[in-house]
């Protein structure tokens, strides 16, 4: 039986960018999951993983945070074990912000920068933000649990300006 029939199982959402042009202070981007519940599946996310947070049940989790892009390879990535998730969970929204210091960067001041979704070896999706150079704020993807109990996924690429904290409160809202 392939894993396609079984659903999303687990996957990791890597993000990448490229560091500061030298002089100019360091761009700090960051993965950010919403977790909905049956009751709530749009407006209040039950919990949020970003940096410096885990899912209560470590379902979701961060595997690498960088504050500046340096480094080989991605830059931040995220872990979300779904099959894992209680029952009560059954959405699962992922985006990115960008932690604004001294004056306002969107995506389009930032060089190399794009994600990746895969479970295993296998690409789900890719994107370079192009179309977000004005954005502060994406959602990248969603994870919703079908009838029976299988997690499908569905890009859902849109841009926000927003600061990280009204991004995080909006991002799940269907009508956004």
């Amino acid at each position: 039986m392939s894993s396609v029939s079984k659903g999303i199982r687990k996957v990791e959402v890597a993000l990448r960018w490229d560091p500061s042009p030298l002089g100019s202070p360091p761009h700090d981007l960051d993965v950010i999951a919403a977790t909905y519940t049956t009751d709530d599946p749009a407006e209040s996310p039950a919990y949020l993983v970003h940096f410096d947070s885990r899912s209560p049940d470590g379902t979701i989790y961060l595997n690498r945070d960088s504050r500046t892009g340096q480094g080989f390879g991605d830059d931040e990535v995220m872990t979300l074990e779904l099959e894992r998730l209680a029952p009560s969970y059954t959405r699962v929204v992922v985006g990115v912000a960008i932690q604004q210091g001294e004056g306002s960067t969107a995506f389009g001041d930032i060089a190399g920068l794009g994600f990746k979704i895969r479970e295993g070896h296998t690409e789900l999706y890719a994107h370079d933000f192009a179309a977000l150079s004005a954005s502060t704020a994406a959602t990248l993807a969603e994870f919703t649990r079908d009838e029976s109990g299988a997690w499908r996924f569905r890009e859902t690429v849109r841009g926000y300006d927003a600061d990280p904290d009204a991004f995080a409160r909006t991002m799940g809202g269907h009508g956004v």
